[in-house]
């Protein structure tokens, strides 16, 4: 009879225990993973801001060629000039950005072939705002390359005369073509260097003399500058 009841209470004490921990084990099974996000995926996901900008030194190289339309053999020549530049850019994706080029210069206008003997004929400053839509290249680690292309619209004031007692160059519309790379130091800073060509090729119109000029500009600027890239 001892026996029997101390068996009786083992198996009773049994399904108690089995009772209790069922319920615990199943409700671990169920629950779901949480793993951890690692910190340097989390860093990085924090560092992918849309917004970018860059400041660099900027070479415009004109071409030097125009014409004067009464003057036949007449040529044109413009200086060139080193300025600041600032730029913002946008991504769109992890590889489309637009960029917005802004920077102010001036350009002297001097007379070549037949009217070389003009010598300066004038100086006008140039606002030329160019937006850009650009393609980067993301598999080559810290070097990002990319290319562009886009629309330029350039804007010329504070025109005076030389040579001319008047110098009128007309706003005018162009296309971009763009090719650079940024090397990112780290998640936010890096260098960069770039290439743009402008096709700007405004009208113009001159008084030398009492006398009312027209004639083509052929400026066609390369853009060529480098400084440092900050990403948000």
């Amino acid at each position: 009879m001892t026996a029997a009841r101390t068996l009786r209470d083992r198996a009773l004490a049994t399904t108690t225990l089995l009772m209790l921990v069922a319920p615990a084990a199943m409700a671990a099974d169920l629950a779901p993973a949480q793993d951890p996000v690692p910190q340097a995926t989390a860093d990085a996901i924090q560092a992918l801001s849309p917004w970018q900008v860059r400041v660099r030194g900027l070479g415009v190289i004109t071409n030097d060629s125009g014409s004067v339309d009464q003057i036949g053999g007449s040529d044109l020549s413009y200086s060139n000039t080193v300025i600041p530049e600032l730029d913002i850019s946008y991504y769109l994706t992890d590889n489309i950005a637009a960029e917005l080029i802004l920077g102010t210069t001036y350009a002297n206008v001097y007379g070549e072939g037949t009217i070389a003997g003009l010598g300066k004929i004038g100086k006008t400053w140039v606002l030329p705002p160019t937006l850009t839509l650009q393609y980067h290249f993301t598999d080559f680690g810290a070097f990002k390359p990319y290319v562009g292309a886009g629309v330029n619209y350039t804007m010329f004031y504070k025109q005076s005369g030389d040579t001319a007692s008047a110098l009128d160059v007309k706003d005018s519309f162009g296309a971009a073509l763009q090719i650079g790379a940024d090397y990112m130091i780290n998640e936010h800073w890096g260098v960069n260097f770039d290439v743009k060509k402008l096709f700007l090729r405004p009208d113009f119109e001159t008084t030398i003399g009492g006398t009312t000029y027209t004639g083509k500009a052929k400026l066609d600027p390369w853009l060529v500058g480098a400084g440092v890239t900050y990403r948000f």
